[in-house]
């Protein structure tokens, strides 16, 4: 058994989360093509599903806890989470930051623990290599809260090679949960 359950010749868990809640958002776009080749790659040694609930999370407030059982959308997460041998984390920058929604979320799991550790690529849909850094670094540093092991890290730019970089983090994610 791996540390998520898993017995060795089960499939690798990626879930994909978009950092931006925009139904049109390149993140987003760049999630669902990942669910694409994740399955034209590793021919059912690996699957991939998206959690789309940031948007129903509360803002984060241990008191809600306290008062009793977390909210279902907390529940889910944390769910999506547990149940994942590794994320895939496509985010934008927002004010030099990560958005807010997808730290709340972050927040909701550093306490509970489904983020320890666990494999995590990063990146974002870019028009340019240099765009989206700070929105990055901001979820790295975030992330290091969590001794998550980091895939990644910068922007997947949309264009020619854009399938090409998807495929390269997709397989090195796959390689680092395989070995967790």
């Amino acid at each position: 058994m791996d540390p998520n359950g898993a017995a060795p010749n089960q499939p690798r868990r990626i879930v994909g989360i978009c950092g931006s809640l925009q139904a049109a958002s390149s993140n987003l776009t760049l999630l669902h093509r990942a669910g694409q080749l994740t399955e034209e790659m590793f021919n059912g040694t690996a699957t991939f599903q998206l959690f789309d609930g940031l948007r129903d999370l509360p803002l984060f407030d241990l008191d809600i806890e306290r008062d009793g059982p977390p909210p279902k959308a907390v529940t889910a997460l944390r769910a999506a989470l547990t149940g994942a041998d590794a994320l895939l984390i496509a985010s934008p920058e927002y004010g030099h930051s990560l958005p807010g929604a997808l730290k709340n979320a972050i927040d909701w799991v550093i306490g509970s623990g489904e983020l320890e550790g666990k494999v995590v690529g990063v990146t974002a849909a870019v028009i340019h290599e240099a765009r989206g850094q700070r929105g990055l670094a901001a979820l790295l540093g975030t992330l290091a809260a969590v001794s998550a092991r980091i895939v990644g890290g910068t922007g997947t730019v949309v264009g020619a090679d854009f399938d090409d970089q998807l495929r390269a983090l997709l397989s090195g994610l796959v390689e680092a949960a395989s070995t967790a």
